[in-house]
C-alpha cells in the first residue's frame, strides 16, 4: 500500500505559509489566566501588558517547548500521516538568528517537512504562550519574527517561488493576515489561475473582527475554508449572515462570491467533540468525530490544526471529501491525547 502511495506523490506537494512560532506550553491556573485578561479558550496576539507572562510561563515547574505555529503544525503532521515520500510538505515562514531559530529548523528537518525560513536578525523567533487549564487552551501570540515575512525578500526570489508552483494543495492560516496578505494573494491567484486547491482556516475571532478586509480580498480565492464553532460564529455575525445555526453558516460562507467556478467551495466547521459540519455539494453534511475519555484527554492545543493536517494529507492523494474529514477526525484525536502538537512515531490510519 505504502508503495503504491508514494509512487503518486511527489515532493512539495503540499505547500504551507505562516507563521512559524515556538510553543512554550504549560499548566496554569484560573488566577493565571485573570491576572493577564485571558479566557480559558482563546487565540490571541501579545500585547505590551501580557510581556511579564512570557517571563512568567517558563518559570512553572512542567513548561515544555515544541515547535508550533498554526500551519507549520498542520503541514508537519499531514506529512506524519504520510511518511513517505519526505518533503511531500513544505513550509515557508519568518524565523530569527537565535537558538530558538535553529530549533524550529531541527523540528521541521525531523518533522521531515521542507522549511525554507526567510531569516533576519531585527526580531528574535516569535514564540507562543499555551496556557492550559483542564481541556482548555489560551494561546497568547508573541509574533515577534513571524511579523518580519517579506514577500519581495523570500516568496518572490525565483528557487523559492518555483516551490510554490511545484505544488497542488495549498493552506495557509488566517493567522497569517496579520502579517503579509499580499504573499498570500499572490500566492491564491497562482492557485486559481492554475485549477489547484487554496485552503484557508478562519483561524480565531480576532482575525474575522479586525483583518476582515483582507480576509475578504482572499476569500473569492478560498477552495476550502476550515474553523470551529467560535470562528464561524464571530465570521458570521461580522458579515451580517442572519443566523446563528452552524450548517446556516457554512451554506452561506459556500455561497461567498468565488473566482475559480471550476471548484465549488467547500466549508469544513469543527465543533470540539461535537459533529464536524461540511457542506457536501448542495447539502450540509454532519460528520461525528471518534469518541473520546474525557480523561485520556492531555490537552486541546493543536487540536483544530492536527485535523487540518489529518484533510490535507488525504486531499493531496485527492481521497474524497468523507476520507478527508475522517482523517482529520484520526489526527485531532491522537493530538489530544499528547502535550502540544506532537504525534507518536507512526500513524495508524487506513
Amino acid at each position: 500500500m505504502s508503495h503504491v502511495r508514494s509512487m503518486a506523490l511527489s515532493e512539495n506537494a503540499l505547500f504551507g505559509m505562516g507563521n512559524p512560532l515556538l510553543d512554550i506550553s504549560a499548566v496554569v491556573d484560573k488566577d493565571f489566566l485573570d491576572k493577564y485578561g485571558l479566557k480559558p479558550n482563546d487565540q490571541i496576539l501579545a500585547e505590551e501588558k501580557h510581556k511579564a507572562l512570557f517571563e512568567e510561563i517558563v518559570k512553572k515547574s512542567h513548561v515544555e517547548y515544541h515547535a508550533g505555529g498554526a500551519t507549520q503544525n498542520s503541514v508537519k503532521i499531514a506529512q506524519w500521516m504520510l511518511q513517505e515520500p519526505h518533503k511531500v510538505g513544505t513550509f515557508f515562514g519568518c524565523i530569527g538568528a537565535d537558538r530558538f531559530g535553529e530549533i524550529l529548523k531541527q523540528k521541521a528537518r525531523e518533522a521531515h517537512v521542507d522549511a525554507h525560513y526567510y531569516e533576519q536578525n531585527t526580531q528574535p523567533t516569535g514564540t507562543c504562550a499555551a496556557c492550559i487549564t483542564g481541556d482548555n487552551r489560551s494561546l497568547v501570540a508573541n509574533l515577534a519574527a513571524a511579523n518580519c515575512y517579506k514577500k519581495e525578500k523570500h516568496l518572490d526570489l525565483e528557487s523559492n517561488w518555483e516551490l510554490v508552483q511545484k505544488a497542488k494543495v495549498y493552506y495557509i492560516a488566517g493567522f497569517f493576515l496579520t502579517v503579509s496578505p499580499e504573499s498570500i494573494l499572490k500566492v491564491a491567484k497562482h492557485v486559481s489561475k492554475s485549477n489547484k486547491i487554496f485552503c484557508m482556516n478562519l483561524s480565531a475571532p480576532f482575525i474575522s473582527q479586525f483583518f476582515k478586509e483582507d480576509l475578504m480580498k482572499v476569500m473569492p480565492y478560498v477552495d476550502i475554508l476550515f474553523g470551529n464553532e467560535t470562528e464561524a460564529a464571530t465570521f458570521a455575525k461580522e458579515q451580517g449572515f442572519k443566523t446563528e445555526d452552524i450548517a446556516e453558516i457554512a451554506r452561506d460562507c459556500q455561497n461567498l462570491p468565488k473566482q475559480n467556478e471550476k471548484r465549488r467551495r467547500v466549508v469544513v466547521f469543527t465543533q470540539g467533540k461535537d459533529d464536524t459540519v461540511a457542506t457536501v455539494g448542495d447539502k450540509v453534511t454532519m460528520f461525528p468525530v471518534v469518541d473520546i475519555d474525557q480523561n485520556a484527554i492531555v490537552d486541546t492545543n493543536g487540536a483544530g490544526d492536527a485535523f487540518v493536517g489529518g484533510f490535507l494529507s488525504q486531499l493531496v492523494m485527492e481521497r474524497p471529501l468523507e476520507e478527508c474529514i475522517r482523517a482529520g477526525h484520526y489526527a485531532a484525536n491522537v493530538i489530544i491525547q499528547r502535550v502540544g502538537c506532537t504525534f507518536p512515531e507512526k500513524p495508524d490510519f487506513h
